[in-house]
């Protein structure tokens, strides 16, 4: 009898071990570390015109990496163009940072996590003052880490950029182990200054990577590691998370819609139109959605069109201001599914202690127009569940819970 009991157990123990094993999703917490807002809390248009100038510049760096990855120009508009800014890069930006870890032992780093952009940036430990006060990742502390002989250098005509050398080291993401994972590590940067986060992680696809490598998500997928080829976004003003590996039902209610990928560099998607104050404002459209922008970006011809049936009035270079006792009720519609923007989130703040004029969450900008019109960024996820969906080229949206 107690051979047979034995017996039993070990059979039992041999199944378990044949059955697939659950691996978790996980997620990452989300903070929110600087604002577009000023130290006496107003918005500065100025403000407001940097942080455009700082996204059309990565759009620009991406467009150059796409083109020689792929022999074809992404958009003319952006590859025309020469001013730009560097990798890692504080322009006062609303940036929704959290933690990793990289190499052998784990060395721990707060990143801007960017759906506009491919690659993995780190500081160096030569990098110098001009790196600010961010963690600096110590090769010769990782025995996993690998130097591929190589360097990087970016450079635009505004006079800012980043050099440094390219390694391949274990990354964690929520938990989650990519092996190999080509990155740069900055060992000289222009316009980097006291930020909260220490580097960038780029979550878009490979064909906008500097390097080319695989983004990190991308090589959890190929390497096995996460369960499902899935990572969402909730942006919030508290309880913010990205989670890896699937989506986290507890955060959004209902069915999920979702919209197919147009094109697979940024995370690109059609649009079926934006309302104002109840009527339609923009019609048809092509977007990105971009994790790493505060703002929603429009072309300059379809921003004016969108605010004409307000007072809105341009305060600076594609920068626009609204009497702040009249902020229109404003709506996007993807994939057939309605998304207002709350008041909260539309209205920056006032521009002065008057309290009279306010700042729009709707600017435009010069260098959208041939592949897309619109950036889709921070303020419409801070307004719905955001799922990036790899496996399919989709991008999925459902209500907050």
């Amino acid at each position: 009898m107690r051979s047979l009991f034995l017996s039993l157990i070990a059979a039992l123990h041999a199944l378990a071990a044949a059955l697939p094993q659950p691996h978790p999703d996980l997620s990452i917490s989300l903070t929110k570390k600087s604002s577009l807002r000023t130290a006496d809390g107003y918005v500065d248009p100025a403000s407001i015109r940097a942080h455009i100038i700082s996204t059309e510049a990565k759009l620009q760096r991406g467009a150059a990496a796409f083109e020689r990855n792929t022999g074809t120009a992404l958009s003319s508009s952006l590859t025309k163009r020469a001013s730009g800014s560097a990798p890692l890069v504080d322009d006062s930006n609303k940036n929704w940072i959290g933690v990793i870890q990289a190499g052998t032992p784990p060395q721990t780093f707060t990143m801007d996590f960017d759906t506009g952009s491919a690659d993995l940036f780190l500081p160096g430990t030569s990098c110098g003052s001009s790196c600010g006060g961010q963690e600096r990742y110590i090769p010769s502390s990782s025995s996993s880490a690998q130097s591929l002989g190589t360097t990087f250098q970016v450079t635009y005509g505004d006079g800012s950029g980043a050099a440094g050398d390219v390694y391949k080291d274990t990354v964690s993401l929520a938990g989650f182990k990519a092996t190999a994972q080509t990155f740069g590590v900055a060992t000289n940067a222009t316009g980097l200054s006291q930020e909260k986060f220490d580097g960038l992680m780029g979550m878009s696809f490979k064909s906008l990577s500097e390097f080319p490598a695989d983004p990190v998500f991308d090589t959890l997928i190929s390497q096995g590691a996460v369960p499902d080829s899935v990572f969402a976004f909730k942006l919030a003003s508290s309880g913010s998370e990205l989670h890896v590996g699937g989506v986290n039902s507890a955060l959004y209610k209902g069915s999920v819609t979702y919209t197919p990928v147009t094109k697979k560099a940024y995370w690109q998607i059609n649009g079926d139109g934006m309302g104002v104050n109840g009527k339609t404002a923009v019609k048809k459209f092509s977007a990105i959605v971009d994790s790493g922008t505060s703002l929603i970006l429009g072309t300059p011809s379809q921003v004016k069109q969108l605010y004409a049936a307000t007072n809105a009035a341009e305060v600076e270079k594609g920068v626009y201001a609204l009497p702040c006792n009249a902020m229109p009720h404003v709506s996007i519609t993807l994939g057939g599914k309605s998304i207002p923007l709350s008041a909260d989130s539309f209205n920056l703040g006032p521009i002065d202690s008057s309290g009279n004029t306010c700042i729009g969450a709707i600017q435009a900008m010069d260098s959208l127009g041939d592949q897309f019109q619109w950036i889709l960024g921070d303020i419409l996820m801070r307004n719905v569940y955001t799922i990036f969906d790899v496996g399919h080229a989709r991008v999925g949206f459902a209500d907050l819970a």
